[in-house]
């Protein structure tokens, strides 16, 4: 099934589904993860190697933690917001998230998934430098 000549693959299931040997054969340029670590760590480099674009599961799962995020803070404000309100934020956040993990790729010349990391690290290193280590 992996071999076989297509534009997206989507691994939703199992964790490692795409390991070294499907990496070598897998048919799909573009692999958007939405099953929690489906790339082993031995598949990302033949993936980079093979020209195949990975979004990796940090960013392709971030849209539900984004929504449940979302109804904390209507639950904290007591106020609900219409449907159209959550979708247009929620569009929003993410489209500003593909960017910006796909710009620091780009500057970094690395894969998505290592942009990701950076950006994180980097935003994490932000708040401690802005709040102090034990704020």
């Amino acid at each position: 099934m992996w071999a076989l000549e297509c534009e997206l693959a989507v691994p939703a299931a199992l964790e490692g589904a795409i390991d070294d040997d499907v990496a070598e054969v897998l048919g799909a340029k573009l692999v958007v993860e939405a099953a929690n670590g489906p790339t082993t760590l031995g598949a990302d480099p033949v993936l980079e190697r093979r020209g195949v674009v990975v979004v990796p599961d940090i960013l392709a799962n971030a849209g539900g933690v984004t929504a449940s995020y979302f109804e904390w803070a209507q639950s904290r404000q007591g106020y609900a917001w219409d449907e159209e309100l959550v979708a247009l934020r929620l569009r929003q956040t993410m489209d500003e998230a593909l960017r910006a993990v796909w710009a620091k790729a780009d500057a970094l010349s690395v894969s998505l998934r290592r942009g990701a990391f950076a950006l994180a690290v980097e935003r994490v290193a932000e708040a401690i430098a802005a709040r102090g280590l034990f704020p």
